[in-house]
């Protein structure tokens, strides 16, 4: 349903998934496993992982902590996109890589909840993309010392509001791993 003109297929998005990222979030070991799962699921019937790479003052460039984690193991044909903000868009090269893929449909998984899930996801959305958020493969960490919610919280709530979003011509959705389809007539 993208407002993208001639965009039919759909792209797998594996954001921020680095040691220095992930190192203290919730049920890690869960989320990394499903990941795998839809990259594999993804690669068997050619759909496009793009994975998506933070650096900043904290993560720089080519440093152990700005790795991705050891068990996603990115292919060098799958395009990698490097970023500063939150938004996996802004000042980067990924609506290029989703134009020459004629990619209208985005299914996000990665980290963090609160941060460069949600902006991305809002990001993809107001662009035109139909966006599908995978419930069960985004992660956080407790951030409470701040008087945020426990990350269970963030996650149930962002998998929530995700679930009903709906604009002219898009839609966005939460799904689990095992609802994923990378067919975008299905709305998963």
């Amino acid at each position: 349903m993208t407002t993208l003109p001639d965009r039919p297929h759909t792209a797998l998005l594996v954001i921020d998934v680095q040691n220095g990222v992930v190192e203290h979030c919730h049920d890690l070991d869960g989320v990394v496993t499903n990941i795998s799962t839809l990259i594999d699921r993804a690669r068997a019937r050619d759909v496009p992982v793009v994975w998506v790479q933070h650096s900043d003052a904290e993560l720089e460039r080519g440093s152990e902590s700005w790795q991705f984690v050891p068990k996603l193991v990115r292919r060098p044909e799958e395009p990698v996109v490097h970023k500063r903000y939150t938004d996996s868009f802004e000042d980067t090269g990924l609506e290029s890589v989703l134009a020459e893929r004629g990619v209208g449909r985005l299914v996000v998984t990665g980290a963090q909840t609160d941060a460069c899930i949600r902006s991305t996801l809002h990001g993809a959305f107001v662009r035109g993309y139909d966006v599908t958020l995978v419930g069960d493969a985004h992660t956080t960490e407790d951030l409470t010392a701040y008087g945020a919610p426990a990350p269970e919280q963030v996650i149930a709530h962002t998998n929530l509001y995700w679930g009903e979003q709906r604009a002219p011509g898009r839609r966005g959705g939460t799904v689990t791993t095992a609802e994923v389809s990378f067919t975008a007539r299905d709305g998963s």
